[in-house]
């Protein structure tokens, strides 16, 4: 017999069937890697099979037993987890406090929770983050990321919850949100600002995701849904004076919005009537309530700190910042008007992408811009001593003649409250920055001078209640 199969051999009868195919298996060949694996599972099943075997009452409540005892594990599982998050390397807990107590479990990201190829948390209705917030819809998104519709089962509330892109450019933008809004916060203690309050923030998986108040629709979304109509001129008034006494606040600890416009102000509670309009056949949404608070300071920056070259949407964008000038607070003024004016007409006053056709349009509102300006702008070329060059004949130039008129030709009547409406429109839209209204001048212009009435008759009727959104000091 040969060496080996003697070998075989005697293994086999010495040591017993059982060992025999414990090495070998059945076929007589070496057992792999894989084999044990597959003798384990086998193995497994059998153990299942035995424990289930019986009546079906049995195996009902032994199945119930476990299933009960996984649920156990899993919530107590998430609860780790989460205290772990709270804990972890260079994570923060939702008082906005860094940690750095490194965990090696939680380090690794989850292979549950998956980001799109822009950035964006993948989610479902009905999820959960960190073992507290339900998430109930999608309120909007934007550049930075989503804002959900969340419950906060802790306090027992709805919130806003903006969940910021897995990206490192918007991470690093939300933590610079997160100083400006713990700076209003410190600020602004009693909630007068207008300005809107992170309540909690957290990092989630690589998300920076922010807390906040849940508010209504926005000004433009509003008007959107409402046709583009404009709105009534008490509430022009009413929202456009709260937007400025909360830029004038912002001025104040010299912070700078820098993207003013109407979808970055939320109405505190956009219920509405319908109307009949009979002059226009259609129905008419009218707010019940105009009070709004100003959000998105992702793009906020202090007075010392370094300026982008160009900031605000488009269509708000000031003159300075389109001819590379630099700015500072009174670009904020300028969106100010330009959002002013879309109230009082329902629609912008510059509707355009092009940085030359731009400035033609504000020569068609306003005149020609100071030469003291072209002179100074020398990034841009869009001037040819001291002069725009722009072809009124070309397509684009006819379109800006028919469609952009002188400012005063925009009054919807010669009543003194659209002729005051106008005039500071015109000393917001001042091409010089420096002849720009300040916020705080701004507010104590005549066209307030109705709803400064209003709130002084409030005032004197209820005692000695009074709303802090008139003061102007």
């Amino acid at each position: 017999m040969p060496t080996a199969m003697y070998r075989d051999f005697h293994r086999r009868h010495s040591s017993g069937e059982a060992e025999y195919r414990r090495d070998y298996g059945r076929s007589g060949r070496p057992l792999r890697r894989k084999d044990y694996r597959s003798r384990s599972r086998s193995r497994r099943r059998e153990k299942r099979e035995r424990y289930f075997r019986g009546s079906s009452g049995t195996r009902t409540r032994r199945r119930s037993d476990d299933r009960k005892l996984r649920l156990k594990q899993f919530h107590d599982a998430c609860a780790r987890k989460e205290e772990t998050h709270r804990n972890g390397h260079h994570s923060y807990d939702e008082r906005g406090h860094s940690h750095s107590h490194h965990d090696s479990h939680y380090s690794s990201r989850n292979s549950s929770v998956r980001d799109d190829e822009d950035g964006h948390l993948i989610y479902h209705h009905g999820d959960w983050l960190v073992n507290r917030y339900e998430i109930q819809g999608t309120l909007g998104e934007g550049t930075f990321g989503k804002c959900l519709k969340c419950y906060d089962r802790k306090r027992e509330r709805v919130i806003a919850l903006k969940i910021i892109k897995n990206v490192d450019k918007y991470r690093e933008a939300a933590k610079l949100e997160i100083k400006v809004l713990e700076k209003i916060a410190q600020k602004d203690p009693n909630d007068e600002s207008l300005c809107i309050k992170l309540q909690t923030w957290f990092e989630y998986h690589g998300h920076i995701c922010l807390g906040f108040e849940r508010l209504g629709k926005s000004v433009f979304d509003f008007m959107k849904e409402n046709n583009y109509q404009k709105y009534p001129m008490h509430q022009v008034m009413h929202i456009s004076h709260q937007l400025i006494s909360a830029v004038k606040f912002l001025h104040s600890i010299k912070l700078t919005h820098t993207d003013l416009k109407p979808e970055n102000m939320l109405f505190v509670d956009s219920g509405y009537d319908v109307y009949w309009n009979k002059n226009m056949q259609q129905e008419l949404k009218i707010l019940r309530n105009s009070e709004i608070k100003l959000i998105d300071f992702g793009s906020a920056t202090f007075d010392w700190e370094h300026h982008s070259t160009i900031v605000s949407t488009r269509h708000y964008r000031a003159p300075e910042v389109v001819l590379e000038l630099g700015w500072s607070f009174p670009c904020d003024i300028w969106s100010i008007g330009c959002i002013m004016f879309e109230l009082y007409t329902g629609n912008t006053l510059f509707q355009t992408h092009d940085n030359r056709e731009h400035l033609a349009m504000m020569e068609a509102t306003f005149g020609p811009i100071p030469s003291e300006m072209t002179r100074k702008t020398k990034k841009t070329k869009y001037f040819r001593k001291g002069r725009l060059e722009w072809d009124q004949t070309s397509p684009d130039g006819i379109y800006v003649k028919d469609n952009c008129k002188h400012l005063r030709e925009h009054a919807s009547s010669k009543i003194e409250t659209d002729r005051r409406f106008i005039d500071l429109l015109e000393k917001l839209l001042s091409y010089d920055p420096n002849d720009r209204l300040t916020a705080r001048d701004a507010m104590k212009h005549s066209y307030f001078d109705e709803l400064r009435h209003r709130a002084q008759a409030t005032t004197h009727f209820r005692g000695s209640h009074s709303s802090e959104r008139y003061r102007e000091d």
